[in-house]
């Protein structure tokens, strides 16, 4: 059993040849054709053969070789893979985080900078949901492909868009962790070029689903019957209409942001984080002239509150208006639509009255004016659109 177990010698370990050969208890040296000399453990875990290395025999003597096959036989002993239970040690030793540590400090580093508190939230209910139980234990340098695999693959069919955020999020986790230098390579997250071609894009697996949009032809007559709402958040919803705007840039809108016939939305409240001066048709300058001015209030106050809630409008919709078909941001689709189908206003100034970002770099290089008269006889002629079901015009 003795020469079962210690079949090489210090003498063997240094002269043979290249090839495998068993030590015992799954301790094997291992020589390359070009002379290299290391230790191997083998072990069979959950069906699958595997390999830890132990070292070069250079710096890891027999005796150490042996010390350490009998430490990772007494971890298989205890149902635990030698493998992992090496890895975890190490990040202890070393203080690397594991991935839910990671995620939560990267969370807390970057919520300052989203534009609001759900995102954290979001974040966080997303991965303990889907990332956490794969990959919360695991050191952010040890995780691998199969293990990303693993937590997205699940809802990869059946939460198409849930998981592809999943992927980017993980993805960031681990890109934060190595600036950190708490891992090395490329993520095992990465889409393009790695995770691409195992996974279906998301795109062919489920159609991407777009806000429900009020056709353009119907926008007249809708907003016909808007005008005849008496509600704050009908004028809202007017004025976000006539001005192509996003709810929360709307419904935390302040007088101070008006001057004349601009508004200019701060930075905090633009989802590519840049102001954005929109010229204001006069048919949304009568409707704020029209508005009371309450102290402490915005343009637009609550009933509970110095601004309206971003539900508000949705709800108007759902009941006065009578149309749960359609959302509040898809107007901005309905804009878009009659400004391709129905002016020969250049895509450039539509987009840019929509706050869109230039993806394209270079043309983002070029483009460094807010065409800003082409904007106004672009929004003029969306509100001559918006009342044309009416006779005579608002004034």
């Amino acid at each position: 059993m003795g020469r079962a177990m210690h079949r090489l010698t210090a003498v063997a370990v240094r002269k043979v040849g290249p090839g495998k050969y068993a030590d015992g208890g799954g301790l094997w040296l291992q020589v390359t054709p070009e002379g290299v000399r290391s230790w191997v453990f083998r072990y069979t875990r959950q069906g699958r053969e595997r390999y830890m290395g132990l070292g070069a025999t250079h710096t890891v003597s027999l005796a150490d070789a042996r010390q350490a096959a009998l430490e990772a036989r007494k971890v298989l002993a205890e149902g635990r893979d030698p493998i992992h239970a090496r890895t975890a040690a190490r990040a202890a030793a070393d203080r690397i985080p594991t991935f839910r540590e990671a995620a939560e400090s990267h969370i807390a580093e970057r919520s300052a900078g989203w534009r609001n508190a759900k995102h954290a939230g979001q974040w966080t209910s997303t991965l303990t949901a889907y990332a956490y139980p794969k990959l919360g234990s695991l050191p952010v340098d040890a995780i691998t492909t199969e293990q990303v695999l693993a937590a997205l693959r699940p809802i990869w069919a059946s939460k198409t868009e849930t998981a592809s955020r999943v992927r980017q999020r993980i993805e960031a986790v681990l890109d934060a962790a190595t600036v950190k230098g708490q891992r090395e390579g490329a993520s095992p997250a990465r889409w393009r070029g790695h995770l691409d071609k195992l996974l279906p894009k998301p795109s062919d697996v489920r159609q991407v689903r777009h806000f429900p949009a009020l056709p353009y032809p119907e926008l007249p007559a809708f907003m016909a019957r808007l005008r005849a709402v008496e509600a704050i958040s009908a004028r809202a919803l007017e004025f976000l209409i006539l001005t192509a705007a996003r709810t929360h840039m709307v419904t935390r809108a302040d007088w101070s942001e008006v001057s004349g016939e601009v508004w200019t939305v701060p930075r905090e409240r633009m989802k590519a984080k840049r102001a954005h001066a929109i010229p204001l048709a006069g048919d949304a300058v009568a409707l704020l002239d029209a508005l009371p001015r309450l102290d402490g209030c915005g343009i637009f106050p609550g009933a509970r509150g110095p601004h309206l809630s971003t539900g508000a409008m949705d709800k108007l919709l759902q009941v006065a208006m009578q149309r749960p078909d359609v959302t509040v941001h898809g107007f901005r689709s309905t804009f878009r639509d009659w400004a391709a189908e129905q002016t020969h206003f250049p895509g450039e100034v539509v987009e840019m009255a929509l706050a869109h970002t230039i993806r394209d770099k270079t043309e983002a290089a070029y483009r460094r004016g807010d065409l800003m008269a082409k904007r106004r006889e672009l929004m003029e002629a969306w509100a001559g659109y918006c009342r044309s079901a009416e006779s005579p015009a608002r004034t």
